[in-house]
């Protein structure tokens, strides 16, 4: 599984204040974790200072993240 954030940095409050805003996010995030399971699926919308969606957090499962197993030869 993997742990996957994305946020786009050219929107919204982040233009303004990129390092701040994003490290808002980051905490903002890292604390309200615990809320979820953290299986596969699980995810959210992600939102600046001022309320605006400007990414998606979520859990992917390993059919998502990993490379496809290499095929034995014939």
């Amino acid at each position: 599984m993997k742990f996957l954030l994305e946020v786009q940095v050219d929107q919204g409050r982040l233009v303004q204040d990129p390092e701040g805003e994003l490290g808002r996010i980051l905490r903002y995030w890292g604390g309200n974790l615990r809320h979820y399971s953290l299986k596969p699926g699980d995810g959210s919308a992600v939102y600046d200072s001022d309320y605006q969606e400007v990414g998606r957090w979520h859990i992917a499962g390993p059919a998502e993240t990993d490379p496809p197993a290499p095929r034995p030869a014939a």
